[in-house]
């Protein structure tokens, strides 16, 4: 008689084939929930110590040796710049690497790149130096545009917006909260000491995220380059003006936010404000667009798993631009402050929007690199906006900035909305 036959070493070689079937994503989805929350902390915290030095870089530039007003403005801008500049030009290089050999290692990278090069600010001794480990921190760093490809890629597809939505919101707050720290610290630690105090903050979300994150991957099937290059979902959108316009979106995000930046103070200074309390209110009017978008990231990153991205891409296009037009006509700052606070809450919608179609407008084995070239974008948009705004105030005066800002919204939304029918059209033919 023949012994039983165990059915369970069956069960047991068909869940190891379903396993070795899996996707990344799915392989990473008992992770997700986990890993967002320390890249929330990594990106909340490394952005506090991007933007502390804010309030006092001017001080710093001119302990450096640099001894004109116009010189110490120059210089500062060109510091405070050179770190977006370093982060557009290496995203997508960091994006293929993350697609070759995984999220976790670019995290680590970031965060430990990051503390060091922070701390090294801290004993620089000129302004060319200064310049050139800002630019290093840019081009090392990255931690929050790393963050965002490790939760588009792991996230569950019907909670990519949401979840992108909440890491947006982590690197708000932290641009939110660094001037303020910036405030605080150096009459406490001088303002050396406050740089090596962010690149300590930056050194514990280094350790947290090597024994806190979790990934799988597998280099011989996740890094493999054969990859289809689309995957089919309700956002689908193979054409390649979609994917331009995807890029241009992100790009006009923070093009738009900026714009404004390097002449608020001055626009501020004519509504009346005393120049006593001038840096304070451009402070407040400043961080009012980052309050905004904290309060609503989440909730439109939502909305788009719901009705889709490019719907809550062209809504939110087009409501910025309506609130763009208005700020040229206030009579008092916290006018300004409170529609800011308005255009920060509907320039949140583009963010997790964007992010989650940039996901899944390519194969999973390439989202990586496509996350890197929308981050680049971003940070272009960042770089380039304060230069445009500042260009068109000298040539135009100063409400025209908000008046070409919200012309440039609008165009975008043309080219958004251009796409999402090519995107239906397309879904269309397939069915």
């Amino acid at each position: 008689m023949k012994p039983p036959v165990d059915v369970s070493q069956f069960a047991s070689a068909d869940a190891a084939h379903a396993a070795d079937g899996a996707s990344y994503a799915e392989r990473n989805i008992r992770y997700w929930r986990r890993n967002l929350t320390i890249a929330v902390f990594g990106s909340f915290t490394t952005l506090v110590s991007l933007s502390l030095l804010l309030p006092f870089l001017p001080l710093y530039v001119q302990q450096l040796g640099v001894a004109s007003e116009a010189a110490v403005i120059q210089w500062s801008g060109v510091a405070f710049s050179a770190t977006f500049l370093g982060t557009a030009v290496t995203a997508p290089l960091w994006g293929h690497l993350a697609d070759r050999f995984g999220r976790k290692p670019m995290l680590i990278r970031a965060a430990v790149g990051m503390a060091i090069v922070m701390s090294l600010i801290g004993v620089a001794h000129n302004v060319y130096q200064l310049v050139g480990l800002r630019l290093i921190a840019g081009l090392v760093g990255g931690y929050a545009s790393a963050s965002t490809v490790m939760v588009g890629t792991q996230a569950p597809r019907e909670r990519a917006g949401w979840a992108l939505g909440v890491l947006s919101t982590g690197a708000l707050a932290g641009s939110l909260v660094g001037p303020l720290v910036g405030g605080l610290l150096p009459p406490l630690l001088g303002i050396r000491g406050t740089f090596f105090a962010g690149g300590a903050m930056i050194a514990v979300t280094a350790l947290l995220t090597i024994f806190g994150v979790r990934e799988d991957f597998d280099a011989s099937r996740d890094g493999k380059r054969h990859a289809p290059s689309v995957t089919p979902t309700d956002d689908h959108s193979p054409h390649a003006g979609s994917i331009a316009a995807i890029l241009a979106t992100a790009m006009m995000v923070l093009l738009a936010n900026m714009s404004i930046e390097p002449i608020i103070t001055v626009y501020i200074g004519q509504l009346g404000v005393d120049s006593a309390h001038l840096t304070r209110v451009a402070g407040v009017v400043m961080a009012s667009s980052a309050l905004g978008s904290m309060l609503t990231a989440a909730r439109l990153g939502a909305l788009a798993d719901r009705v889709g991205s490019w719907r809550v891409i062209v809504g939110c296009l087009v409501a910025t631009a309506l609130v763009m037009v208005p700020q040229a006509f206030v009579t008092a700052w916290w006018q300004l402050a409170a529609l800011r606070v308005l255009m920060g809450m509907t320039l949140a919608g583009l963010l997790p929007a964007i992010g989650k179609l940039a996901r899944h407008s390519v194969g999973e084995r390439n989202t990586g690199k496509m996350l890197g070239y929308l981050q680049s974008a971003q940070f272009s948009g960042q770089v380039i906006g304060p230069v445009v705004g500042g260009q068109i105030a000298v040539a135009f005066g100063l409400p025209s900035v908000f008046f070409m800002t919200a012309v440039l919204l609008l165009a975008c939304s043309l080219l958004a909305n251009g796409a999402r029918t090519r995107t239906a059209e397309g879904a269309r033919r397939l069915a």
